[in-house]
C-alpha cells in the first residue's frame, strides 16, 4: 500500500497559488488555487454587472467601484470575456501596432497580417493547381466487372 501511495504522489503536480502563495494540486491554466480562482470568478461577476448597468463607465471607474485592478479588468478584455456596446470608452492596446481595442489581443489589421504570414510559411498563400490526369491514369478510373 505504500508504494502505491507514493508512486501517485509523483503524479500529482503541487504548486503555490500566484495570488495567495497556498499549496495546492495544479491540473492546469493560471497557477491559482480554487479558493482564489473563486473569489476572482466572483469578481468578475461584479465587474461583469457593474459594465452592464454603467454602459458610459471607463476602466478606471469600474476598477474602483468593484475594487478590482485595471491590470486583471485588462487581461479579462484580453481574454475576450468582457463585452462592450461599441460606444463604451474601454480599450486596449493593440499587442501588434498599439491601436485602441475594444477586446483581444490584436486588432484586425494585425490578425489579417498574422494570418497571411502564417499562410505564407506553410505553403498555403499560391492557389493549388489540380493535379493533372495522365492517359494511362484514365484506365485505372473506369469500373470494372468480373
Amino acid at each position: 500500500m505504500y508504494n502505491k501511495q507514493r508512486r501517485n504522489e509523483g503524479n500529482m503536480n503541487v504548486r503555490n497559488c500566484r495570488k495567495c502563495g497556498r499549496i495546492f494540486n495544479y491540473v492546469g491554466g493560471p497557477p491559482v488555487c480554487p479558493k482564489c480562482r473563486e473569489d476572482q470568478e466572483v469578481k468578475f461577476q461584479a465587474v461583469k454587472k457593474f459594465i452592464q448597468e454603467n454602459h458610459g463607465a471607463d476602466i478606471n471607474e469600474v476598477a474602483e467601484a468593484c475594487e478590482v485592478e485595471m491590470s486583471q479588468i485588462r487581461q479579462w478584455i484580453r481574454e475576450e470575456r468582457l463585452q462592450f456596446a461599441d460606444d463604451s470608452p474601454i480599450r486596449i492596446p493593440c499587442e501588434g501596432c498599439g491601436a485602441m481595442i475594444q477586446a483581444g489581443r490584436f486588432c484586425d489589421k494585425c490578425k489579417a497580417q498574422m494570418t497571411q504570414e502564417f499562410n505564407h510559411a506553410i505553403g498555403r498563400d499560391k492557389p493549388k493547381e489540380p493535379a493533372k490526369k495522365s492517359a494511362s491514369s484514365k484506365s485505372h478510373e473506369k469500373m470494372r466487372f468480373l
